[in-house]
C-alpha cells in the first residue's frame, strides 16, 4: 500500500497501520511544499513527522518533533537575538543537520530521506514527493508569505485570499515516487489537509493521470463539520470549496473508496466509521477498521 501523507493527520493513521502491515507492505510519499531552511538547516516538517512516527519517537501529543526533546539550542539562539520561525528541539535539529549536510554535498532529497530513515531504524519506504523546490505561499491582506510564516509566525490569523505553490510548474515527481506508483496497486490518501498537504502531491506533473488505474482510497480529515486540526477549512473557503467532506471529495478528484467519520453529513457515496485518533489505541482501531473496509471493497 502506498500512502500519501502530509502533516499531523496521516501520521496518526500511520501509527496504527505500521502495527498491522509489514514494512514491505507500507510505503509513504510525503508532501515537501512546507519545507524551508532555518538557522542554516533544511527542515522538512512532514517528512520528519512520518519518519518519527515510523521510528516510534514522535511526540504523540503534538504529532511533530521528538518526544522528550529539549530546546537548549533554540533557547540559546533566542537569547542571542536570533528568532527561529519554528520551535526546533535539540534531537530534531540533529536530524536537520544530518539531512542538510547531505544536501550541501549535492545528494538529492530522496536519497537524503532514505539515509535518514535508515539511520533511525525505519524499514518502510519514505520518499519525498519531489526532489525539486516547491513552496506553499499564502496571500493575505498583510502580504504574501510562506505557509510556515502564516501558520506558525502569524498563528493562522490573517485573512486568506489565495494559496499557490511556487515552483510547481517546473517540478517533477521524484523518481522514488514514480517507482512506487508503478509498483503499488492501492493508494491511500491520508486524512491530511487537502489543500496544502495532499494538494501539492496531486498537483505534480502526471500524478493524477497515474492514479487513474489505481485503487484510490481516501480518508477525510473532517470530523463532523470541522477538520481535526490545522487551517484546512480556512484554506478551502479561500479556494471557494465547501469546508466539508463534500469539499474534500471534490478536491481529491478520482477516489474509489471515500471514508468519512460516522458523524459526517456527507450525502455522497462513502463508507462511515469513527476516524477520530486522539490516542495510539484509537489510531490502531481506525487503521484496523480501514484495512477491513478496503479488503471488503476489494472483494465486492
Amino acid at each position: 500500500m502506498l500512502v500519501l501523507s502530509g502533516g499531523t493527520g496521516t501520521p496518526k493513521l500511520l501509527m496504527g497501520l505500521k502495527e498491522l502491515l509489514g514494512p514491505e507492505e507500507l510505503s509513504v510519499v510525503v508532501n515537501t511544499a512546507e519545507d524551508l531552511w532555518i538557522s542554516g538547516n533544511y527542515i522538512s516538517p512532514d517528512i520528519d513527522s512520518v519518519i518519527y512516527t515510523l521510528a516510534d519517537i514522535i511526540d504523540e501529543k503534538k504529532m511533530w518533533g521528538i518526544k522528550g526533546d529539549k530546546t537548549l539550542t533554540h533557547d540559546s539562539l533566542i537569547t542571542m537575538g536570533i528568532k527561529e520561525k519554528l520551535l526546533v528541539g535539540d534531537r530534531d535539529r540533529a536530524v536537520h543537520i544530518f539531512r542538510s549536510e547531505l544536501l550541501r554535498r549535492g545528494v538529492k532529497l530522496s536519497h537524503a530521506t532514505q539515509a535518514l530513515a535508515e539511520s533511525l531504524g525505519v524499514a518502510q519506504r519514505v520518499v519525498p514527493m519531489t526532489d525539486d523546490i516547491i513552496s506553499t505561499v499564502v496571500s493575505t491582506p498583510e502580504g504574501v508569505m510562506h505557509f510556515q510564516e502564516f501558520w506558525v509566525g502569524r498563528r493562522g490569523l490573517p485573512e486568506v485570499r489565495a494559496i499557490f505553490f511556487a515552483g510547481m510548474d517546473a517540478a517533477l515527481p521524484s523518481q522514488a515516487f514514480l517507482d512506487l506508483l508503478e509498483k503499488e496497486d492501492t493508494v491511500l490518501i491520508g486524512p491530511s489537509n487537502p489543500v496544502t498537504s495532499i494538494g501539492p502531491i496531486l498537483a505534480l506533473q502526471g500524478v493524477r493521470e497515474r492514479l487513474q488505474d489505481k485503487k484510490v482510497v481516501a480518508v477525510s480529515p473532517f470530523i463532523g463539520n470541522k477538520p481535526v486540526s490545522g487551517p484546512a477549512a480556512k484554506f478551502m473557503t479561500a479556494m471557494n470549496v465547501p469546508a466539508s467532506d463534500e469539499g474534500v471529495r471534490t478536491m481529491l478528484g478520482k477516489v474509489d473508496l471515500f471514508i468519512v467519520d460516522k458523524k459526517s453529513s456527507y450525502m455522497g457515496e462513502c463508507q462511515r466509521m469513527s476516524t477520530l485518533m486522539r490516542t495510539k489505541r484509537e489510531s490502531g482501531k481506525v487503521a484496523k477498521k480501514l484495512l477491513e473496509l478496503i479488503e471488503k471493497d476489494r472483494e465486492e
